[in-house]
């Protein structure tokens, strides 16, 4: 399960797709709209992507982790549209035999989701508004 969409995510949808009998871990990662930022508020998020290069990449991303880590299974689903405070802007399983390798691969896609993926994040504030470099 790779996908862009501009719904809430269904967050066990996307668990349920790497279940697996060989898995011994299932990790997740759920990317939340937090209410700051740098101490300003923030009212809401609003992302755009480049829609089919951006699951293209993703793909790549869950290859890329499948060739460093024993992975059974990889779900990467990333929101697009406006998303208010609490809502869920990606959610990202590993399903692997041993907890080690899933960690450390949904760590490697979500730190390299945000570099490579051609998605844009602006954050909304009560007095403007900005768009925010997707590298670190």
């Amino acid at each position: 399960m790779i996908a862009l969409t501009d719904q809430p995510i269904n967050k066990e949808e996307v668990i349920a797709a790497v279940q697996s009998d060989g898995a011994g871990a299932v990790n997740v990662f759920i990317g939340t709209v937090r209410n700051n930022t740098q101490k300003k508020p923030v009212v809401r998020l609003e992302f755009e992507a480049y829609e089919s290069m951006a699951v293209k990449k993703m793909q790549e991303l869950a290859d890329m982790a499948s060739e460093r880590w024993p992975v059974l299974k990889v779900a990467i689903v990333h929101r697009t549209g406006v998303l208010p405070i609490g809502e869920a802007a990606v959610v990202i399983a590993v399903s692997t035999p041993h907890r080690k390798a899933s960690f450390e691969a949904c760590e490697f896609i979500i730190d390299t989701l945000k570099e490579i993926v051609p998605i844009w994040k602006k954050e909304i504030f009560e007095d403007g508004e900005v768009w925010v470099a997707a590298h670190p």
